[in-house]
Order: structure tokens, then sequence, then C-alpha cells
């Protein structure tokens, strides 16, 4: 598939939460047929491998507070590779549309003049949950799902992450890339009023074969995950669903 400028095609490609199996039938189809690949450490190693042997692969490396590649760098790299008329996917994690720069991407291209095609994946922030036994929504404890990122931009003056406002809410709260950050979420939330015996649950590789869950409250989370030694890849789940975690997780 060429743009009218022959300029090549690029596919955002969203890889899913970490198990292959999840992967979409179209991302697996467009990662073998692909002239290049750009590619994050989140897809894991499974659909990694699926990457041919003919493909030109660009590790940029992208993870919280780690990047092989500053992201203007990696917009500069799927320009150039586009121009050069050839099929670039840019593999993500999870979706590239959820807290993955997926829009500044896409945002560049487009003033580029290079077609850029949108291959939604399927977010941790409701599949993990869903594989560790946690509904994110459930008729008697939550009707409202709030995403939000765990790791802002450094370079950012201002948070854009309310805290009151977020510590009023009544829904299920689920933190992404929040590790690092994990102590101040949570003081935070308690500090604007959020019960500090809410139920919380830590998911380190969501969906994968060694997914493991860490359940606490906002009081206690943050010390038991220093004592658990939690480490990224891991989202929070902040609400009462937790509470069916010990009976849905089998």
């Amino acid at each position: 598939m060429r743009n009218k400028e022959n300029y090549g095609v690029v596919y955002l490609v969203g890889s899913g939460p970490g198990d292959p199996e999840l992967l979409t039938i179209k991302a697996k189809r467009l990662i073998v047929e692909a002239d290049v690949i750009l590619y994050d450490q989140l897809p894991g190693e499974e659909i990694l491998a699926m990457m041919p042997d003919s493909a030109e692969k660009i590790d940029v490396g992208k993870k919280a507070g780690q990047h092989t590649l500053p992201q203007d760098k990696i917009n500069e790299i799927l320009v150039k590779k586009a121009k050069e008329g050839r099929m670039v996917v840019r593999l993500k994690g999870g979706d590239p549309y959820v807290f993955g720069r997926g829009g500044e991407e896409a945002a560049e291209l487009h003033e580029e003049g290079i077609h850029v095609e949108v291959v939604p994946g399927i977010t941790s922030a409701i599949a993990a949950p869903a594989c560790a036994g946690i509904p994110v929504t459930h008729r008697e404890h939550a009707s409202m799902l709030t995403i939000i990122t765990g790791h802002e931009d450094p370079t950012k003056n201002d948070t854009a992450l309310d805290w009151k406002l977020l510590a009023q809410f009544k829904g299920t709260l689920v933190i992404l890339m929040g590790v690092k950050m994990l102590e101040r979420n949570v003081s935070e939330l308690i500090k604007y009023g959020r019960n500090k015996d809410t139920p919380v649950a830590i998911i380190e590789k969501g969906t994968r074969i060694d997914q493991r869950v860490t359940t606490g409250t906002l009081a206690s989370i943050a010390e038991i995950a220093k004592q658990q030694q939690i480490k990224a890849p891991a989202i929070t789940v902040i609400g009462d669903v937790v509470s069916l975690y010990k009976e849905l997780k089998e």
C-alpha cells in the first residue's frame, strides 16, 4: 500500500497487553509483511520473534524513564523510512493511542504528507485486571472507569492530573506506568480524601504466563510493593472491584 506521493505507509500497531495470543490478526499480518519495524520493549519476546528476517528492525527501547531514542528521533526515522517508499510498522505495547504517544507520531507523519493507519491493540488497563480476576466495571461496585498515566513527561511544567478530582471519583481508577511514582500517587489520593482502606491491586506482567498480582489498600500498598520488589511493567487498580480478586481469580 503506497500513497499518492510514492511514500510508504506507516502503521501504528498496538501489540496488546503481552500475551501473544491477544495480538490481533491484522497486527500479526502487518508485522510479517513490514519492510521496517520500530519496536518498544513492551510487546514481549514472543511477539518480537514474529518479525521477519527480511525486515529492518529498529529497537527504540521506550519504557518509563528509559529511552534508547528520544521521541523526536523516532519521528525522524518514521518519516525517513516512509519517504523511502517502505512499509513501516511502529510496534507499540498495548494500544497506540493509550499513553503510547501515537497521536504525536501520527501528527508528525500527517504534517509530512505521509499516510498513517492506526491498528488498535488491547490495552493492559482492561486486559491485565481481567486476567487477574478483577472486572474494571461491575454493576454493584463500579459504573465508571478512569485510566491515567502514573508517569508524566518530566519536561512538563505542571502535572495534568487533578488528584483532588480523582480522589472524589467513586469508580475504578487504573494507573498505567505507575510503579516508580506509586507512593506519590496513593499519598495524593489519601491527601485529597480517598478512603485509605480502598482496595488496591498491582498487576505485574499482566496477561503473561509470569503475571503476578499483589493486593493491599491505599494506606498499605506502597510498603507492600517495596517488600515484594514490584517492578515494571505493572498497572495499579484502585477501587472496590479489587475486592472481587480472591473470588474470581481461579
